[in-house]
């Protein structure tokens, strides 16, 4: 399997930020019962986590924990 580029590490970071900000807000709303609190808070942990997410996805990038050398696709 290849090594992802970090681009890659960042659309996810992204998309599943986005996913995660959206259920923030809903829960911060339930609790607080006041939109703009929860939208405060989810604005905030949406940076934060991104940034968070990055840095874990290039970390276990560099670790061979878990993965599984791919044999060749040919042979000479």
């Amino acid at each position: 399997m290849a090594e992802e580029k970090p681009y890659r590490s960042l659309v996810k970071a992204v998309s599943w930020r986005v996913t995660g900000t959206f259920d923030t807000i809903v829960i911060s709303f339930l609790i607080t019962g006041q939109a703009k609190w929860a939208f405060t808070i989810g604005f905030v942990e949406l940076f934060t986590k991104i940034f968070l997410y990055y840095v874990h996805e290039r970390i276990w990038n560099r670790l061979s924990f878990g993965r599984v050398k791919g044999r060749d696709d040919f042979n000479i």
